[in-house]
């Protein structure tokens, strides 16, 4: 990056993030030890918040954090066509195509998750080309095209050889979406940096998906949680020293049309978006513990959902549907008034 900063003027978050950072503005504001950077990363607004003494070493470490993340991010995207991701999708049907270890451990980490959630997370669905979800830019998908897609979605299709480093896509046409499961990936990348560098206090927050490290000026972060329900309003707050929140909702990247909201969670088994929840929040120490389960829960809906979570320890969740509102046990007992 040349040294150059990442900057955006602040601007409110968006509605639909589900997660956000709340930060008191007299630390921002009178705080000198504090640093707080915003950038436009994996297709919404990322902003990393840093707590060190020494200023020139903040900025050495944010530098370095937004370089990693951005080199990661631009490998991942099947927005850019110099990536691997599309160098994939470009070869599918026929030969390998050599990887990255930080992408192959995120194809093996969706593949793992595929299989777990009986195919309700895929990494294929990039197959379903037709949807647009962006301002301006909404387009729905024909059916018939969805039905003539659907054949190509199937993680079973993608091969991976770890020996090789290298990936391939069974068949022409299929396609390649990592944006259910790259995201945290790379913002722990971000994480680790900034800890490498000697940053042990710090937040980064993309999107709704927020990790953190150390503490706030000795108290622990606080991070807020939207009702999917009614997004102005915050149902509470989580401190913490470390760990991750991971927000999924039909909020953030989506549209109204003829009474119906259309939003980028599709369901790979249609290739409509999903109707099982509006939104859920998932609480862990680890990144590798909820990573991609978001939006398989999305697809599932709650029943199923709370199935899984019985049997990921440590995970709390917060999920939000048709039928109403559902805390676990855990997480009700640490939300407190935002």
């Amino acid at each position: 990056m040349n040294g150059q900063k990442l900057m955006l003027r602040r601007r409110p978050l968006a509605l639909g993030v589900l997660a956000v950072a709340l930060l008191p503005r007299q630390v921002l504001a009178h705080e000198s030890s504090v640093q707080r950077d915003s950038a436009l990363l994996l297709g919404t607004r990322v902003d990393i918040t840093v707590s060190h003494p020494d200023a020139v070493q903040r900025q050495l470490a944010l530098d370095a954090a937004w370089q990693e993340m951005r080199r990661q991010s631009e490998m991942m995207s099947r927005y850019r066509s110099a990536s691997q991701v599309s160098a994939l999708s470009r070869a599918a049907g026929s030969a390998a195509v050599k990887v990255a270890p930080e992408l192959m451990q995120v194809l093996l980490a969706g593949q793992k998750l595929a299989r777990e959630s009986e195919g309700r997370f895929d990494l294929t669905v990039g197959a379903y080309a037709d949807w647009a979800f962006e301002p301006g830019q909404a387009r729905v998908a024909e059916s018939s095209a969805l039905q003539r897609q659907q054949r190509l979605v199937d993680y079973r299709d993608l091969q991976l050889d770890v020996s090789t480093m290298s990936a391939r896509l069974r068949r022409l046409g299929m396609r390649l979406d990592l944006g259910g499961i790259a995201k945290l990936p790379i913002l722990q990348a971000g994480l680790r940096r900034l800890q490498s560098m000697g940053i042990r206090d710090a937040l980064i927050n993309g999107g709704g998906d927020v990790l953190c490290s150390g503490q706030l000026q000795g108290r622990d972060w606080r991070i807020g949680l939207r009702d999917p329900r009614a997004p102005e309003k915050l149902l509470g707050a989580l401190s913490l020293s470390g760990g991750v929140v991971a927000a999924s909702g039909d909020y953030e990247r989506g549209f109204e049309r003829d009474g119906r909201r259309y939003h980028h969670i599709l369901n790979p088994h249609s290739g409509q978006p999903s109707q099982g929840l509006n939104g859920l929040a998932l609480v862990a120490r680890d990144v590798d513990a909820v990573n991609g389960w978001g939006a398989a829960m999305m697809v599932a809906g709650a029943p199923t959902a709370r199935r899984w979570l019985t049997a990921m320890p440590g995970v709390e969740a917060m999920l939000a549907g048709p039928q109403g509102l559902w805390l676990s046990s855990g997480l009700r007992g640490r939300l407190t008034s935002a």
